[in-house]
């Protein structure tokens, strides 16, 4: 089997080579999840990552130095260069996406809010201003990035457990999801991180019946400030009881070959980041079927737990559409925005 990169710079490149032919330009908009020209997250990483190594940057002015980057952009994805960059939000609307340059990980976002459905590019320059790795995330990926605190816009709701040990909150997909799901098992030997297909996406109700194995199990409790990792082993548990090979690609959803978000719960706030789970804006995947998917058709996996402080045991677990998702969990009313915006970078953000 490919590694997840290698699948994805093959995908990409075919992706590419469609556009080239095409004659779209950067100003051309591609809906999401568009199977022939759009370059959902991981395909665009991977393209830009081997085409933009050891671009030279070296002496460029500021201004000249962007004009060079988005050039070498234009090439990389099959692009013809304009004869001009026009000002335009995103910089690369047809791939929605903005270009930031980075020697450093102090990463400065100005006069804009921070979108939670548009990729950012972050190329890394080294000292001597050779490009040596490109990253790609989205708004709400940045924000779970961020270690300042200074990214205050999101959305939160309450978790009550209820009586139910399992519960299955919605017992059919969205309307636009349910034509494209089957509710037979799938083949085994397969990513958390593929994308979803229509032979092998089950049903929510499907869907339902191995996850309920998950409680009473436990994992190790990493302690109150390691979130993220306690986050991955719940996330692993998942894939075992799915019998998925585990991969974490920090995107969302969580399993992504079955649109699958998972929060754990030890404490009665649920945070949602930038992105609604009711919200209908497209996800940044291939279409299913016929079917572009939006954030609403999302499952969330809802996982209450309890701590001792030195391991986790899971007393519940509920299934919900994002449609659904208030209908059983209270949304916390307003959202605090910062328009300017400065955030601090993992430091290890770049090494991956």
């Amino acid at each position: 089997m490919q590694s997840a990169e290698s699948t994805s710079l093959s995908r990409g490149l075919e992706i590419v080579s469609r556009i080239a032919r095409s004659g779209l330009t950067i100003y051309d908009r591609i809906a999401i999840g568009d199977t022939t020209y759009w370059l959902p997250a991981p395909e665009l990483e991977a393209v830009l990552d081997e085409s933009l190594r050891n671009l030279d940057l070296h002496g460029f002015p500021l201004r000249t130095r962007s004009k060079v980057v988005k050039s070498a952009i234009c090439g990389a994805l099959g692009y013809p260069l304009p004869k001009a960059f026009t000002k335009a939000q995103p910089r690369f609307p047809g791939q929605q996406f903005d270009v930031y340059t980075q020697k450093s990980t102090n990463l400065q976002i100005w006069n804009e809010e921070l979108e939670p459905t548009r990729r950012y590019v972050l190329l890394h320059v080294t000292n001597s201003d050779l490009v040596d790795k490109v990253k790609v995330a989205t708004g709400e990926r940045l924000t779970e990035l961020d270690t300042t605190g200074t990214l205050t816009q999101k959305y939160q709701a309450s978790f009550l457990a209820g009586t139910l040990q399992a519960e299955l909150v919605s017992s059919v997909d969205t309307a636009n999801l349910a034509p494209v799901v089957s509710a037979e098992p799938w083949q085994p030997q397969m990513r958390s991180v593929d994308y979803p297909k229509s032979d092998t996406l089950l049903s929510i109700a499907a869907l339902f019946e191995p996850l309920k194995r998950l409680v009473g199990r436990t994992f190790v409790d990493r302690g109150s400030t390691q979130d993220r990792n306690r986050a991955g082993d719940l996330h692993r548990l998942v894939c075992a009881v799915l019998e998925l090979d585990f991969e974490d690609d920090g995107s969302c959803p969580d399993v992504k070959n079955q649109l699958l978000e998972i929060k754990l719960q030890t404490s009665p706030t649920i945070d949602l980041g930038l992105i609604c789970p009711n919200s209908v804006d497209a996800l940044d995947i291939p279409f299913v079927g016929d079917r572009q998917i939006r954030h609403c058709d999302v499952r969330y996996l809802i996982v209450g737990g309890v701590t001792d402080g030195a391991v986790v045991s899971i007393t519940s677990i509920h299934l919900v559409t994002g449609q659904d998702f208030f209908a059983r969990f209270r949304q916390f009313g307003g959202r605090e925005l910062n328009k300017k915006l400065q955030m601090q970078l993992p430091a290890d953000f770049f090494d991956s």
